[in-house]
């Protein structure tokens, strides 16, 4: 699609999962891509920025500022983009209606957080459901990130047709584990050579039962300890958690670290899980499981309450990833036996191959068949328009 040019619209661009995945696509789109965010101009606009794509911030005030809407589909018709593509809810839903205004060609929607009863973290409601159902029929393809969301959305009512599966990606090689880097990040935060580590990947909200871990990891020997990477809403309650599971001095916050080196922080995703030796997931609605996939890439067993990345893919190709049903008791029980049966020691790590499932996860795969959608999206007879914004 040589000379296309491509709007992505996003809710924000602060840290969290659907953020991260858009920059690292856009690093394999071979498109000109600028991106709109509504609000939260954050750490992946300043990532983004560095990259060389152009960041709009648009300013919306709140879910009910009505005046952004004409000035998205200002920006929209006045940049001459062909193909408008949205991620999160309220993007998804001004930017469809933006687009059609501005008379976009073709609008695409990618469903990064629809889960069985929440949506971004918020209880779903019938009336976020009419409304999301009234935005998509504006555009020509919705993108689930898994099989389990294509579902969702069928249930919902979404048409089969408008449904597209292009999964997550990762970036394969930046994952692979390193035993020199390990050492140097363990070195850096002050972990014990002999630590059994237990890394935890995702927004600090209730929805990710960071606590659970936290709770198990008092059931646990004094070497195992727990290292949060991510930042969130929920900090001070899991600090307040540790305290009360007398582990406080066992848990380790980084904050929200970078998928890669960006030249102003020490430490990245990829060097901190390969510091850690287990990783594990106990969030029991999960849309994907990106966190899930970066451990399998990085080599660690990965213990996870709810991984669609992993439940769609047939057993032999994710060798490492065991579901673990139950609470504090269900992860420390499996945390042991985890040890006990890769016979890992902290203080010699071995290489750490990653299985099939990293691989198929590969992010030039997913651009590739996202790529496909965008052609036929550009190549649809475009819907009727609803009016144009001069």
């Amino acid at each position: 699609m040589p000379g296309l040019k491509a709007l992505h619209i996003i809710t924000g661009l602060g840290a969290g999962g659907a953020e991260q995945q858009l920059r690292l696509l856009l690093r394999h789109l071979p498109l000109d891509c600028d991106v709109v965010t509504l609000t939260n101009p954050g750490q992946v606009a300043e990532g983004l920025t560095a990259d060389g794509v152009r960041v709009v911030h648009l300013g919306m005030s709140g879910n009910r500022d009505l005046s952004a809407l004409p000035r998205l589909a200002r920006l929209i018709r006045h940049g001459g983009y062909d193909l408008v593509h949205t991620h999160l809810y309220r993007a998804c839903v001004y930017g469809r209606i933006a687009a059609r205004l501005a008379g976009v060609r073709a609008v695409v929607a990618t469903e990064h957080s629809l889960g069985g009863t929440q949506l971004e973290g918020r209880a779903l409601t019938s009336g976020m459901r009419a409304l999301y159902l009234a935005s998509e029929r504006l555009g020509r393809a919705t993108v689930a990130v898994s099989p389990t969301v294509a579902d969702r959305l069928r249930s919902w009512g979404v048409p089969e047709p408008r449904i597209e599966v292009v999964p997550n990606g990762i970036d394969v090689a930046c994952f692979r584990f390193d035993p020199d880097r390990r050492e140097r990040t363990r070195r850096r935060l002050g972990l014990p050579k002999d630590a059994y580590v237990v890394g935890g990947i995702g927004r600090l909200t209730a929805g990710k039962r960071f606590g659970v871990l936290i709770d198990a990891l008092g059931r646990l020997p004094r070497d195992y300890m727990l290292l949060l990477v991510g930042s969130g809403p929920e900090e001070n309650v899991l600090r307040r958690a540790a305290q009360r599971a007398g582990v406080t001095g066992r848990v380790l916050f980084t904050g929200e670290q970078p998928y890669e080196p960006d030249g102003t922080h020490a430490l990245d995703l990829p060097s901190l899980t390969s510091a850690m030796d287990v990783l594990a997931s106990p969030s029991t609605e999960e849309t994907f499981g990106l966190a899930a996939v970066e451990g399998l890439a990085a080599g660690l067993p990965v213990l996870y309450a709810c991984c669609p990345a992993v439940e769609d893919l047939p057993p032999c190709l994710a060798a490492g990833a065991h579901r673990v049903r139950g609470d504090a008791d269900a992860f420390a029980r499996a945390l042991a036996e985890t040890r006990a049966r890769t016979g890992h020691d902290p203080s010699r790590p071995t290489d750490r191959p990653a299985p099939a499932a990293a691989r198929h996860y590969c992010i030039t795969r997913t651009a590739a068949q996202l790529m496909d959608v965008y052609a036929a999206a550009v190549s649809s007879p475009s819907p009727s328009p609803l009016g144009v914004i001069p």
